[in-house]
């Protein structure tokens, strides 16, 4: 099993903690007509993106941008690594970060994805039919 960049086990999490994938409209992560992660191709290697709104104490709150909440996270699958990456409170399209790992879909089809180590390094990443 690949190792959680924040060191949870993203079933436990998900299972016991909330609810399970989100159909998050326009948010990377989620296919609302079968609940599984969206598929993509990144480095040329496969990524597997899923969101989760997770567990909230008040869904209402005002600052929720294409139907994600504070407490809403992103899963990606890469390299043998499984990230999980909270929601920023950045404005605008969804964005989620640890303060290492960053990824925003301002393009849904090719969403910023990029690691900072120092230096930003960039990986481009191309949405898979």
């Amino acid at each position: 099993m690949p190792a959680c960049r924040r060191g949870k086990d993203i079933a436990q999490h998900a299972g016991g903690h909330g609810p399970g994938p989100a159909a998050v409209a326009d948010a990377p992560g989620a296919d609302a007509t079968s609940g599984a992660g969206q598929q993509f191709l990144c480095e040329g290697d496969p990524l597997e993106a899923l969101a989760f709104n997770g567990a909230v104490d008040a869904a209402d709150i005002p600052n929720s941008t294409a139907n994600t909440v504070p407490g809403a996270f992103l899963v990606l699958r890469w390299r043998n690594v499984t990230l999980q990456l909270p929601r920023t409170n950045n404005a605008g399209v969804p964005s989620y970060s640890d303060g290492r790992w960053w990824w925003q879909a301002s393009d849904p089809d090719h969403p910023d994805f990029a690691q900072l180590r120092g230096t930003v390094e960039r990986y481009s990443c191309e949405r898979q039919a």
